[in-house]
């Protein structure tokens, strides 16, 4: 296991690979040609006092990781950027994706005893890319549905919805293909978009199942902390809307921990069944769980 003994050797081992940067009051950024990494300072703190909690169930330390993040303001569009396809990491703004990936690849990589930049970027890489391979802006699992599929593959996390009940669904993803102007690296970019709808193809061919919204009631007492909830839209294109993970409480109540929309920030939500009532596009949801590391 790699130990942490003071802040100031952790920076000696991030500095021979990266460039460390300061702008402004902000926290530092961590610059590579390989990746960049906004508010690093925060893995600085957690590793810390995380590094004698590795012992927990994957889960439970997945889900006190994400109890650091309450508050982090909701920002969208941080793995886009300018210098290519890289791998982004931003503590100090978090969507609902990157919310729930940060705090997996997080326990993840403590879990294996690693504490330091590297490791981290290494684990998001493998998480967030087809194959755990960043090779291209094409490479990013830019789907939920897809992000599922790559990561059952990898052994990262299993895909339980089918074992509590959930029925078919056939999403028909092309939102990206259909719609190349509302990103940067598709637009007058037609190769790149005929590669993203050979994916989307793909992704239709495959076996996918949800929870329907008014049957997740009876399946909550079979969810646990950091589960991962992805919540399916009827939106044309799309296969889903949302994401966050699971936060019991006490009293057996199950509690949407995302990063919301409408507060702009990380939160502990209202129970997952009450939320999806209250949204039209919500169908259902799916139920991926985090395995531990063999």
């Amino acid at each position: 296991m790699n130990n942490i003994n003071t802040r100031r050797d952790f920076v000696k081992s991030l500095l021979g690979a990266t460039t460390l940067l300061f702008v402004g009051n902000h926290l530092p950024l961590l610059a590579n040609h390989d990746y960049s990494v906004i508010g690093v300072e925060k893995l600085w703190n957690l590793a810390g006092e995380f590094e004698k909690q590795t012992n927990l169930p994957l889960n439970e330390l997945m889900f006190k990781i994400a109890n650091k993040f309450i508050g982090t303001p909701y920002v969208g569009n941080t793995l886009e950027g300018s210098g290519g396809e890289m791998c982004r990491i931003n503590f100090e703004g978090l969507d609902c994706i990157t919310f729930y990936e940060l705090v997996l690849c997080m326990a993840r990589s403590f879990k294996k005893g690693d504490f330091d930049i590297s490791s981290l970027v290494n684990e998001v890489t493998y998480v967030r890319y087809r194959g755990g391979v960043l090779d291209g802006y094409e490479s990013r699992l830019h789907y939920t549905s897809d992000w599922i599929y790559d990561n059952v593959q990898k052994n990262v996390v299993k895909d339980i919805t089918k074992s509590l009940g959930g029925i078919k669904f056939e999403p028909k993803v092309g939102f990206m293909s259909s719609n190349p102007d509302k990103y940067a690296a598709l637009k007058d970019n037609p190769k790149l978009v005929k590669i993203i709808k050979k994916f989307e193809d793909e992704i239709n061919s495959r076996k996918h199942y949800f929870i329907p919204k008014d049957e997740v009631k009876s399946i909550e007492n079979e969810l646990q902390n950091a589960d991962i909830i992805a919540i399916v839209t009827s939106i044309k294109g799309l296969d889903y809307s949302h994401t966050g993970i699971i936060s019991k409480s006490e009293n057996g109540d199950v509690h949407l921990f995302h990063a919301s929309t409408n507060q702009k920030k990380v939160i502990i939500d209202e129970p997952i069944s009450e939320y999806l009532k209250k949204s039209k596009s919500a169908t259902g949801i799916s139920v991926i769980r985090p395995l531990e590391i063999k």
